[in-house]
């Protein structure tokens, strides 16, 4: 909380931000022609909604001012046939909503591999946010080949055995396919008692794709909060992101609050935006 109330304090602005002209816009791509220029842009994972149907995902995502999003398996069934596929991604171009991604995609076995990409290249995203099994990441690799398709691995912090940080992805990826990469949560690098920006800046050249939320506590049990009130240091770490010249997505998941997240979503981003304008 001391974080969010210097901000505002310093700042004067808060989420009231999210009204101002121009500020809904703010972190869009941009071609960088002047220092207040973003390359980075800001979704939504839809795992956030996870208790809407994909019509209401879309309308509650651009709500919040974004108009990108990464689809959870409730949005966009992995076994889903290539018509009810087609016809979900003509609703996403109807409502003006960018459907760049898939994701968390869990894969176990070859076959899970198989279905993700072909799922991915029919709904032609650009990237799957994934967490494959070990064994499996040369034969991923082999699919990033032929579909040219994107895999960023996601971290998922205190009690994942396979992928707990950003680094314990890096460290298996980083000779293999320069499209296989990361999808950085930075709420569980804080709850397993890393620095999230460091993490952004150390394995840079591997970041695909940015998980945003806020978190209670830098320890196993910190819980998802609204941003801004919870202990990650926003305005130093979007700062970090900005200088990085970061090209890809801040995609809000907000675990909390499922039945009921727009609230929170909207003073999360809100919060983002304020600290953008100051940047």
């Amino acid at each position: 909380m001391t974080n969010r109330r210097n901000f505002l304090k310093s700042t004067g602005m808060g989420i009231a931000a999210v009204s101002i002209p121009g500020m809904v816009n703010a972190g869009k791509s941009k071609s960088a022609s002047s220092d207040s220029d973003f390359e980075f842009q800001l979704g939504v994972a839809s795992y956030t909604l996870r208790e809407f149907t994909t019509q209401q995902a879309l309308d509650m995502t651009l709500r919040c001012g974004v108009n990108r999003i990464t689809f959870k398996s409730m949005h966009l069934p992995l076994d889903s046939g290539i018509q009810t596929i087609k016809n979900t991604v003509k609703l996403c171009e109807k409502k003006g909503v960018e459907l760049y991604g898939g994701g968390v995609i869990y894969m176990k076995d070859k076959e899970q591999v198989d279905q993700a990409f072909e799922y991915a290249e029919n709904a032609g995203m650009e990237m799957i946010v994934g967490v494959p099994n070990h064994e499996l990441l040369e034969y991923v690799e082999g699919k990033v080949k032929e579909y040219d398709i994107k895999l960023a691995i996601h971290n998922h912090g205190p009690g994942d055995k396979l992928y707990p940080s950003a680094e314990s992805a890096y460290n298996l990826i980083k000779n293999l396919d320069k499209r296989m990469g990361l999808c950085v949560d930075i709420g569980h690098t804080k709850r397993i008692n890393r620095d999230p920006e460091q993490d952004v800046k150390d394995f840079f050249d591997r970041v695909f794709d940015i998980h945003i939320k806020d978190v209670t506590a830098a320890e196993a049990d910190g819980k998802t909060c609204i941003i801004g009130r919870g202990v990650i240091d926003f305005p130093s770490f979007l700062k970090a992101v900005k200088d990085l010249g970061y090209k890809g997505t801040l995609a809000l998941e907000y675990e909390a609050d499922g039945k009921d997240p727009l609230p929170g979503m909207m003073e999360s981003l809100g919060f983002v935006k304020g600290v953008i304008a100051t940047l």
